[in-house]
């Protein structure tokens, strides 16, 4: 009897063994083309602004403060961009020759949908 359950348990397993040899091959995703971010050129110190923007209408620190810093880190002429969702406060280093004060209130408030965020007040 003892050999039967071992005999019956070696050809349970060698049925499996066999069975998984049909393998399904995974298909690698295509490559995908990433574009390198711009480079920026550095800004002259001379030309180097720095503005704090008051900002109404956010709600929350990652959605919209993050959202509106990305947005004005990635645009032309900007140094660097923090959004202090706590203070309602936009601090940007700028190059003056190629944005402004009003540009940069047009970046903010156009964000979303474009009537979510107000700039209530500028300090260059």
């Amino acid at each position: 009897m003892h050999i039967n359950k071992t005999f019956a348990a070696l050809a349970i397993a060698s049925i499996f063994m066999v069975g998984c040899k049909n393998e399904t091959k995974v298909s690698q995703p295509e490559a995908t083309v990433v574009e390198a971010p711009k480079e920026k050129k550095p800004i002259e110190a001379a030309n180097l602004q720095t503005a704090n923007m008051a900002i109404e209408g956010m709600t929350c620190a990652m959605g919209c403060a993050k959202t509106i810093e990305k947005k004005l880190a990635e645009s032309e002429g900007v140094e660097k961009a923090t959004v202090d969702f706590d203070k309602k406060l936009a601090t940007i280093s700028f190059d003056k020759t190629v944005q402004n004060p009003e540009t940069l209130t047009k970046i903010i408030e156009g964000v979303a949908d474009g009537k979510t965020y107000k700039v209530v007040n500028t300090k260059s």
